[in-house]
């Protein structure tokens, strides 16, 4: 076999992919994001500046797209969901398991590396910018999840309860990873996340249940 088939070009494509992320984050974690420029994360993985812009949009992309991988995670929750359990109630039944398997992405995950890329990203506003494109996915997939469900809204109705449902879920994670970032344990923490969560999804809950239609 030869890699002139489809298979092995997208095999031999993820990995040009997977090399590219690698890099660049070792180097911004090195010197610092704004420290790097594209072509020097190019030349390090030894491929041309504009074939790392086939793969990755922006500079700020070769640090988030770890994260492309969820943004349908709270639409797929929903429509998984069992019959009888509400939007709010599934995703709050996920994000509890996710504390309790310390999921990186719920801000309760003290692994060095974790740490490190989690101040990467709180600690450069143009990533934080960046971020709202990834969010703004999230809500439009959780939305369109929510329309389509047979306890099915209204389109308006669906994309504020989805901007709610989204918001609520990154601030649990930046609440978390306030408590990493000053030392705390996750398992010390753990305690104190679960009952934020139980807290904001209650507050969530109350507000969404009716007009979700889940009483």
């Amino acid at each position: 076999m030869d890699e002139s088939t489809p298979g092995l070009r997208d095999a031999k494509k993820q990995r040009t992919r997977d090399q590219l992320a690698e890099v660049a984050l070792r180097l911004f974690l090195e010197r610092g994001f704004d420290a790097v420029s594209v072509a020097e994360v190019a030349a390090a993985a030894d491929v041309s500046k504009p074939t790392l812009f086939r793969y990755y949009p922006s500079k700020e992309d070769l640090v988030l797209d770890r994260f492309a991988d969820h943004q349908d995670e709270a639409a797929r929750i929903v429509r998984e969901r069992a019959a009888g359990e509400g939007p709010v109630q599934a995703l709050h039944r996920h994000f509890r398991a996710a504390l309790a398997a310390f999921d990186p992405i719920t801000g309760l995950n003290d692994h060095p590396s974790v740490i490190d890329v989690q101040h990467l990203l709180y600690g450069t506003p143009s990533l934080q910018s960046r971020l709202t494109h990834y969010t703004e996915r999230e809500i439009t997939l959780l939305a369109e999840a929510l329309t389509a469900d047979p306890l099915a809204t209204d389109p308006l109705t669906a994309r504020l309860a989805a901007t709610h449902m989204i918001a609520t879920r990154h601030e649990l994670g930046r609440a978390n990873w306030h408590r990493i970032s000053t030392g705390r344990s996750a398992a010390d923490s753990l305690p104190q996340a679960l009952a934020d969560a139980d807290r904001a999804f209650a507050l969530l809950s109350s507000g969404l249940d009716a007009a979700l239609r889940e009483e």
